[in-house]
């Protein structure tokens, strides 16, 4: 191999390297708003459960 050829490949290795942690960096913040919106739909299904408590507890009552 030549040096280009070895330069060639040094450099597509040095860039899909780049491109990987860039990619593993991505889905480490995606994971983390995944988290919140998680959370956060949580506590929706909580409210709602809540209100569809007291809802039900006004119609038994009436």
């Amino acid at each position: 191999m030549g040096d280009s050829e070895a330069d060639k490949l040094e450099n597509y290795l040095a860039e899909k390297a780049k491109q990987d942690q860039e990619k593993q960096q991505e889905s480490e913040s995606l994971s983390n708003y995944d988290a919140c919106v998680l959370k956060e739909s949580a506590k929706i299904h909580e409210l709602i459960a809540e209100a569809r408590k007291k809802t039900n507890q006004r119609s038994e009552n009436e």
